[in-house]
């Protein structure tokens, strides 16, 4: 009998641990399924306010965008480069429901979405390093470091938090005795050169969405920012304490002093032990700070769209009101109850009507960007250009990954394109390329590589694949390049350009001039 017992006992033991050991698994999934109806109903907020917005003006929205310009749109975005062929092929041939959502959970779990990301927070934060060399050395520490906090998903307002409590004390920037840079957030500091003024206005224009450097040397001419409200903010930065622990600074070329104060004219509580960028963190990341949720949400949504809903996307104030003032509101109420989750924002973009709506004009309403009554397109980046070449060429396995170091340096190729393809405009939507630049993707040796018939990968499987017809050798060209299949004007066309070439090479050289047509097209340099 007391065997009996003493085995029961074990097997209710056994039992009961296997279902603890499951809760928190089953609680994650049960989280990912609440978020996820969250974000579709707030998706369907943004569509309802943006209809209301269509009736209003009389706007006529487009088209809902097919599956081919979805899944290339969603997957620059995201991922920051296009699909490949097999990811068209099989998401075109999906007739299942939900399958746009699904590839958008893919993209978020995937190492593009890190990369991808890493690089934009990078140059919201830092963007000194793209327009001054002496600061490119701290480029690979914080972007590493930003994939970290991106991998694990860190909630914004801890990220953020952990950047402006860094401080300015920066270690060796290559680990003894290797050629790893050290992956840390210091950088923020480092670029700013640890000035109190710098740091002042980055931390207000990057993560509170206002610009008030202008009150620097004199009160903002066109907005409410006074000169003591900008030293009052850097006083969190430098300057001296009182015995209290109150911060205060001098503000230069004048003989008076500012304490140091949050934005909204609030003070902080101090004490002798607090470092004051640790007090200024907390205050920047609360749930009360009125800038701090909607600044995000707004880059984000400027992200997605090409055009914020305050636009340019870091600049609030009277000169540049919200064009949907209640989609910014509830955007930001959401991020805050869901933890400031980036992919929570990015589920209900993604999945709302506007988002997946053509860029295909239709009508002349649809010029007022701000209306979306159709998909802005968008310019890509010169990251997107390249990885997207070397995605439809087939290269991208034998170029180096965005930000591994090599032999102390990084990917001399990407580096180079990076400058030639370096846009002066902050409007994704104005983006333009100039002469040098299409001179570069003509002419360039990556292009001239990677539509060669000796080194193509793509090219190379399209021609020698035994039972391909010119049909499918064109076809998987397009798939390759513009994430679509021909349409027939363009596929009869062409299948009689190749077919006239004749037998032999003059046909293969035919298929490589398409190839190169493609990639020159304003079709694959645009996201639609």
């Amino acid at each position: 009998m007391s065997a009996r017992r003493h085995l029961l006992q074990r097997s209710l033991a056994l039992t009961a641990l296997m279902l603890t050991s499951a809760l928190p698994a089953f609680a994650e999934v049960q989280k990912v399924r609440s978020d996820a109806a969250d974000a579709q109903r707030l998706s369907e907020e943004i569509d309802e306010h943006i209809a209301s917005l269509w009736e209003e003006t009389k706007a006529v929205p487009s088209e809902p965008a097919d599956d081919a310009e979805f899944l290339r749109r969603v997957h620059l975005h995201v991922g920051g480069c296009i699909p490949s062929i097999s990811e068209v092929r099989t998401f075109l041939a999906d007739r299942s429901p939900g399958k746009r959502a699904r590839v958008v959970e893919e993209l978020l779990d995937g190492p593009g979405y890190v990369a991808n990301f890493s690089l934009f927070w990078r140059e919201v934060m830092l963007p000194e390093i793209d327009s001054d060399f002496q600061f490119q050395r701290f480029r690979l520490g914080f972007e590493l470091w930003l994939q970290e906090q991106l991998r694990e998903n860190t909630s914004y307002d801890v990220l953020v938090r952990r950047i402006l409590s860094s401080g300015s004390a920066l270690p060796n920037q290559r680990a003894q005795g290797s050629f790893l840079p050290v992956s840390s957030p210091r950088a923020f500091y480092q670029v700013k050169q640890g000035k109190p003024e710098n740091l002042a206005a980055a931390t207000a224009r990057t993560f509170l969405g206002v610009r008030i450097e202008c009150a620097q040397c004199h009160h903002h001419p066109f907005d409410n920012w006074k000169q003591d409200q900008f030293w009052s903010l850097a006083a969190f930065f430098g300057g001296s304490s009182t015995k209290d622990g109150e911060r205060k600074i001098a503000i230069p070329e004048t003989k008076r002093e500012v304490v140091a104060l949050y934005l909204d004219g609030s003070a902080p509580e101090w004490s002798e032990q607090t470092d004051p960028r640790l007090t200024l963190a907390d205050w920047v990341t609360s749930h009360e700070n009125p800038y701090f949720a909607r600044a995000a949400v707004n880059r984000l949504w400027g992200h997605f769209f090409g055009v914020g809903i305050v636009d340019p996307v870091d600049d609030f104030s009277d000169l540049h009101p919200p064009s949907h003032p209640e989609i910014l509101d509830r955007l930001a109420e959401e991020f805050v109850a869901h933890d400031y989750d980036l992919k929570f924002l990015i589920r209900a973009i993604t999945s709302s009507k506007t988002y997946q709506l053509s860029s295909r004009r239709t009508d002349p309403s649809q010029d007022d960007l701000r209306i979306l009554a159709r998909m802005p397109i968008q310019g890509l980046t010169a990251d997107q250009i390249y990885d997207s070449l070397s995605q439809a060429t087939g290269m991208r396995q034998a170029v180096l990954p965005r930000n591994v170091v090599f032999f102390g340096g990084v990917d001399g190729r990407r580096t180079s394109f990076r400058a030639a393809f370096a846009n002066a405009s902050d409007a994704k939507t104005e983006r333009e390329s100039t002469i040098l630049q299409a001179l570069a993707l003509m002419n360039g040796p990556f292009t001239t590589l990677a539509t060669d018939l000796r080194n193509s990968q793509t090219l190379t499987a399209v021609i020698q694949s035994p039972f391909f017809t010119t049909k499918e050798r064109i076809e998987t060209l397009y798939l390759a390049a513009l994430s679509r299949e021909p349409r027939p004007d363009e596929l009869s066309r062409l299948v009689t350009y190749v077919d006239q070439a004749g037998p032999g090479t003059n046909r293969q050289a035919a298929l490589a001039d398409i190839f190169w047509a493609l990639l020159n097209s304003s079709e694959f340099l645009l996201n639609h």
